[in-house]
């Protein structure tokens, strides 16, 4: 079958075209977290290639914007800590400070970049104490932009037979449109292009911003996921919730928000999946790490923060809560854990 911008909407019909929340509970997502993170320098296709290869259902480009206003995929608009732009003498000049966010940042900002000068630019591997093994990728491949993502998830919906989906997530959107580079329309226009302008096609777009989603939704037919971090708890009560279920179709809370650490073990789930479904809320917690560092005390295994701890109690806890899907750095492991 050959995926043109019209088929691989169409061809979406077995993963997507019904209700998020259905009658009959639907296997868990896997989104790769930035691909599979864990393994390949983030955000690079060899990340998203490999995450496919390990089962996943969607990969997860963050976006940002150039000077030129092309949408490209970047964790944070600072693209030292993943690319080798500081030992670039002829971008030494670029280097600067800037709050965003309210939080004070110095380094180089892609928005300060033309998609032409950022691809001259190579990735590396973010962790790298934590992850040798992906900085051996380090300096291979360039920052892809959107429609490249999107291009490899339609390859890869071909190669394999089953649609690989993406759930972008508008990064810094208020801080982007202060200088003059709006985000949303870039992406709905983006979407509309390549078939992806419905509530049924393989996409979800994220963001920890509530005011970029609502001025989304009126740009576009896509899902929208509210991002909540860890210490955003009054988010997810149920006001929260409700107030949520007006702008968004899920909600992407912190893992520890579903399944709490409690005297360094996890605790029973929490009543937010119960919460959120009764509003007709999808609930796709981030981002589980097989790693020690990010693990609770009683899952690690040994004194090295870089081996992997005992992660499938992590996603096995989260599935037995009712979750409609798990972002994670190591895809392979937490589509294994799914069964």
């Amino acid at each position: 079958m050959t995926l043109t911008r019209r088929t691989f909407a169409v061809a979406t019909a077995s993963l997507a075209a019904t209700p998020l929340m259905a009658a009959t509970p639907r296997r868990p997502i896997v989104i790769a977290h930035r691909g599979a993170s864990g393994e390949r320098p983030e955000h690079t296709p060899a990340a998203y290639r490999l995450a496919v290869d390990q089962g996943c259902d969607f990969i997860e480009p963050d976006l940002v914007l150039t000077k030129d206003g092309v949408l490209v995929v970047r964790h944070e608009n600072e693209i030292a800590g993943t690319t080798d732009v500081a030992s670039r003498p002829e971008f030494a000049a670029r280097k600067t400070s800037k709050i965003i966010d309210g939080e004070t940042i110095e380094g180089w900002f892609a928005e300060d970049f033309t998609l032409a000068e950022l691809k001259a630019l190579r990735t590396r591997e973010r962790l790298p104490e934590l992850r040798p093994a992906s900085a051996a990728f380090d300096g291979l491949e360039a920052i892809p932009t959107f429609q490249e993502v999107i291009d490899l998830a339609k390859a890869a919906s071909q190669r394999t037979g089953r649609v690989i989906g993406v759930y972008p997530e508008m990064k810094h959107p208020t801080y982007l449109a202060s200088v003059g580079l709006q985000i949303e329309p870039r992406l709905a226009e983006a979407l509309k292009a390549n078939g992806l302008n419905s509530r049924t096609a393989p996409v979800f777009v994220q963001c920890f911003e509530t005011a970029p989603l609502k001025a989304f939704a009126k740009l576009s037919s896509a899902r929208r996921v509210r991002l909540v971090s860890g210490d955003a708890r009054e988010l997810v009560t149920a006001a929260g919730l409700k107030d949520i279920a007006t702008y968004a179709d899920g909600v992407g809370p912190d893992w520890s928000l579903v399944i709490p650490t409690v005297d360094g073990a996890l605790a029973p789930a929490t009543t937010l999946v119960a919460e959120a479904h009764a509003l007709g809320l999808a609930v796709h917690p981030w981002t589980v790490r097989a790693e020690n560092r990010f693990l609770p005390e009683t899952l690690r295994r040994g004194a090295d923060m870089a081996a992997h701890g005992d992660v499938a109690a992590v996603f096995a806890a989260l599935y037995a809560a009712g979750v409609d899907g798990v972002f994670s750095d190591f895809p392979g492991l937490a589509a294994k854990a799914r069964g």
